[in-house]
């Protein structure tokens, strides 16, 4: 399971960063998910659907994501705890890279925590677990 997870989050990495130089194939990024997915943040919990609204909101974000800077996203680390022979939990440690006007770039590093369920060949997230990212890109004066 590690080496497919892996190839996963690497389409995963590889799908965001295309997305946000506009080069969007929202069905590749739709088929990183389960047909069903829970979202949790300090905002509170979510549920959706792998359907067409999801492919309209991600689009919309990865358009939010192009107008605040965003440059780029890379995976620093990856680690797995397996739950059992069909689901891990993915640990992904991130950095993103933004412009800000009249200053410097700035990288920013945070977690997301990702259930991945493997029934078939291919793996799929169906839930993460994330902080506050408005608050982080106040701190960081993005937003």
């Amino acid at each position: 399971m590690e080496t497919s997870v892996r190839k996963l989050f690497e389409r995963y990495e590889r799908f965001f960063n295309q997305s946000l130089g506009g080069d969007m194939d929202m069905d590749e990024v739709a088929s990183l998910y389960a047909s069903d997915f829970i979202a949790a943040s300090p905002a509170g919990v979510m549920t959706g659907k792998n359907d067409g609204q999801l492919k309209q909101v991600m689009a919309q974000g990865y358009a939010h994501y192009r107008t605040i800077g965003t440059k780029e996203m890379r995976i620093r680390n990856l680690r797995l705890s397996p739950i059992d022979e069909h689901h891990c939990v993915a640990h992904v440690a991130w950095t993103a890279t933004y412009a800000r006007r009249d200053q410097s770039k700035v990288a920013i590093d945070f977690d997301v925590h990702y259930l991945v369920q493997k029934l078939d060949a291919e793996p799929k997230v169906f839930g993460w677990i994330s902080d506050d990212e408005q608050a982080l890109l106040r701190k960081h004066g993005i937003v």
